[in-house]
C-alpha cells in the first residue's frame, strides 16, 4: 500500500456567482484519505459538504461555481499524483466513474425516469470499459447480484419507480462500482431511508468497500450514520472545517463547541431531556450553561403524569379500521381485487398525549394517518373524534370538524404552493374556516404563530423557496396551528432535517403542546426520536399493529422480534 494519500485536498476555496455577488461556500479546506480508509465529512446542509464532493468530480456549474484556491491531489496508478481541477474535461470523463464512483443524495433524481435501471448501469461499463452490450448486461447482472437486489434479471428490466428507495440506492451504488473504481464518494446516502434498510445500505457499502479495497468520502448529517462507517471524520460549519480526527474520539471528547452541539443535540436512547439541546447552546455557553447538563425529565412526574392522562376516556378510538387500495379490476371496471395498506387496525389517543407510530416504509403509517383525517377513505372500520364517528361523516359536517384535527406533512416544500407568500398560505384557511374578523386580524394572528414557530415577523412575505428545509417546516407547523386545533398528526415531520434544526423542531413540538394542550400522532421510522417524543408507542408492519405500549417500557422490553430488530437498527454515536 502506497504511504502518500490517495485524495488529499489543501486549501480548497469555493465561491457561487450571485446577483448580491460572490457568496462562499467553501473556504480554505484541507483533507486526506488514504488507501482503504473510510473519512466522514460531518454537517448540517449547506455547510459545503456536498460542494465539496462535487469539486472533486468537478461537477459544480460552470456559470455560477467559482473555485478561487486549492488543489485536489489525486493518486492516479498511470499516471501519479495529479490535480484533478488542471484536467481538461475529456481528461475529468476518464476519471469519473472508473477512478472515482459517486453515489448522489437522491436516487430518483439521480436515475434517468425513462430508462431501464440495468441499461442505466450498462452505459458506464460500456463507455469506460469499452465492452460489448452482451457483457456489460452480464457484469450489471453480477453488480445487482452483489449490492443484493432481488432477482436482477427482473430488477435489469424495471425503471425506477418500480423500485422502493432502498432498491434505487442499490442501483445507484451498482453504478458507482460498475467501474471497479479506486475511491467513492457517497453524498448522504442513506437519508430519509428507514433504519434498517439504512443498516443495511451502509453494511452493504462496508462490505463492497473491503471486496473492491476501495477509499471511501461518506459524506451525512448524522452522526450515528458516521459513527458506524468511518474510522476518521471532519465536521464542517459555514464552509469550513473546524475539527478533525478519529471518529470514536471525536464523538466521545469533542472540542470545537459546534462539534459539542452536534453530538449533544441528537435525542439519546438512555434519556430524555426536558428540552433538547441545540448547536446555538454551545456557540454561546456564557448565556446557555444549562446545555453541557440539560434538565432531565422526572421518571416519578412521567408515572403520574401516564396516570392522570390514561384515567381519563380517549379523545380518538379507531376501530377494526381498513383502507387500501385497488390491485385488479374486472372487465366492467370494478374492483376485485384490494392490497389493505391498512388491515383491522384499532388504537386509542387520549387527551395530552403523544402517540408515537413507527415501523418501516410501506407499513402503513403514513395510510393510518391520512385515514383517520379522511384523506384518504376508509374500506371499513369506525374512527371516533370526541363521540363522532369520522369515517361516516358527512362532507358539511367533516368540514367543520377539520380545523380541530390538523396535519404536518412530510415534506414542507411540496405541502407549500411555491408561487404564494407563507402569510398568505397560512391565512388561506383562516378565512376558509372563518377564523379572525378581517384580514388585518388574522396577519396580526398569523405574525403571533409565526414568532411562535420561531421564525420573524419579515418571514410573513417571503415564498417557500427563500426558506430552509428547518424553517419551511416551522411555517407548516404555523400553517397547523391557525386554525387552533386540538389534535395535530405530524407525519414524518423531521425525517428529512438535520440533526440540529431536528432538535429546534422536537423542542418547538412539545413548547407548542404544553402551551395550547395538543394531542400528537408522532409518525417517523426513527426510534430514537419518537421514544424521546412519546408517552406510548405502536409499531407497525404490513397494515397491522404488532406491539404498543409505554415508550420507555417497549424500546427497554420490545416483546416481538421485529421490534427488537428496529430498536438494533438504531445508530447513534452514543
Amino acid at each position: 500500500m502506497s504511504t502518500a494519500p490517495l485524495l488529499s485536498a489543501h486549501n480548497l476555496s469555493i465561491g457561487f456567482q450571485t446577483d448580491e455577488g460572490l457568496v462562499m461556500a467553501v473556504e480554505n479546506v484541507s483533507f486526506q484519505i488514504n488507501e482503504g480508509q473510510t473519512l466522514g465529512l460531518v454537517g448540517e446542509s449547506g455547510s459545503g459538504k456536498s460542494v465539496t464532493a462535487l469539486s472533486v468530480m468537478r461537477l459544480l456549474p460552470v456559470r455560477t461555481a467559482r473555485i478561487l484556491s486549492g488543489e485536489i491531489l489525486f493518486h492516479d496508478p498511470q499516471k501519479g499524483e495529479t490535480d484533478l481541477l488542471k484536467l481538461s474535461e475529456e481528461e475529468m470523463q476518464h476519471v469519473r466513474g472508473n477512478l472515482i464512483g459517486m453515489i448522489f443524495q437522491e436516487p430518483m433524481t439521480s436515475l434517468n425516469p425513462v430508462k431501464r435501471c440495468g441499461e442505466q448501469v450498462m452505459e458506464s461499463i460500456i463507455w469506460h470499459k469499452k465492452s460489448n452490450a452482451k457483457d456489460a448486461r452480464q457484469k450489471v447482472i453480477q453488480l445487482f447480484e452483489e449490492v443484493k437486489l432481488p432477482d436482477p434479471d427482473r430488477t435489469f428490466r424495471k425503471y425506477p419507480h418500480e423500485l422502493s428507495g432502498g432498491q434505487r440506492q442499490r442501483v445507484m451504488i451498482a453504478m458507482a462500482i460498475a467501474c471497479d473504481p479506486l475511491m467513492l464518494i457517497a453524498d448522504e446516502p442513506t437519508t430519509a431511508l428507514d433504519v434498517t434498510v439504512q443498516k443495511n445500505i451502509l453494511k452493504l457499502i462496508g462490505e463492497l468497500q473491503l471486496r473492491h479495497k476501495m477509499s471511501v468520502l461518506f459524506i451525512s448529517h448524522d452522526l450515528g450514520v458516521i459513527h458506524e462507517v468511518a474510522s476518521h471524520a471532519a465536521i464542517m460549519r459555514k464552509g469550513k472545517i473546524v475539527e478533525t480526527g478519529e471518529v470514536k474520539q471525536l464523538f466521545r471528547n469533542p472540542q470545537h463547541p459546534y462539534s459539542k452541539g452536534l453530538v449533544a443535540c441528537r435525542p439519546k436512547t438512555n434519556n430524555r431531556p426536558v428540552h433538547l439541546p441545540v448547536v446555538a447552546d454551545f456557540e454561546n455557553p456564557i448565556q446557555n450553561k444549562d446545555a453541557f447538563q440539560p434538565a432531565l425529565e422526572n421518571p416519578e412526574d412521567r408515572r403520574k403524569r401516564h396516570e392522570k392522562l390514561y384515567s381519563q376516556p380517549p379523545v380518538l378510538e379507531v376501530k377494526s379500521l381498513k383502507a387500501g387500495f385497488v390491485t385488479k379490476k374486472n372487465f366492467m371496471g370494478k374492483p376485485r381485487d384490494w392490497f389493505y395498506a391498512v388491515n383491522d387496525v384499532n388504537l386509542q389517543v387520549y387527551e395530552g398525549e403523544t402517540l408515537g407510530l413507527v415501523g418501516e416504509s410501506g407499513c402503513g403509517k403514513t395510510t393510518l394517518g391520512r385515514t383517520i383525517l379522511r384523506l384518504f377513505e376508509p374500506n371499513e372500520g369506525q374512527v371516533i373524534y370526541k363521540g363522532k364517528d369520522l369515517a361516516n361523516l358527512k362532507k358539511d359536517e367533516l368540514r367543520k370538524l377539520r380545523p380541530r384535527i390538523q396535519i404536518i406533512f412530510q415534506d414542507p416544500y411540496s405541502s407549500l404552493t411555491p408561487g404564494i407568500q407563507v402569510g398568505n398560505a397560512i391565512m388561506e384557511p383562516m378565512k376558509v374556516h372563518g377564523i379572525g374578523k378581517n384580514d388585518s386580524e388574522r396577519k396580526q394572528m398569523i405574525t403571533d404563530l409565526l414568532l411562535k414557530a420561531g421564525l420573524e415577523e419579515k418571514h410573513y412575505h417571503r415564498y417557500p423557496h427563500e426558506f430552509s428545509g428547518g424553517q419551511r417546516q416551522r411555517v407548516c407547523i404555523a400553517r397547523a396551528l391557525a386554525l387552533k386545533p386540538d389534535f395535530i398528526i405530524c407525519d414524518e415531520s423531521v425525517s428529512a432535517l438535520d440533526v440540529s434544526v431536528q432538535a429546534q423542531v422536537l423542542n418547538l413540538l412539545n413548547d407548542l403542546k404544553r402551551e395550547f394542550n395538543l394531542t400528537y400522532i408522532f409518525i417517523s421510522h426513527d426510534l430514537s426520536v419518537v421514544k424521546y417524543m412519546s408517552d406510548r408507542i405502536i409499531v407497525m408492519q404490513n397494515g397491522r399493529i404488532l406491539e404498543s405500549g409505554e415508550a420507555d417500557k417497549l424500546y427497554n422490553s420490545p416483546c416481538n422480534d421485529y421490534t427488537r430488530k428496529l430498536i438494533q437498527s438504531v445508530l447513534s454515536p452514543e
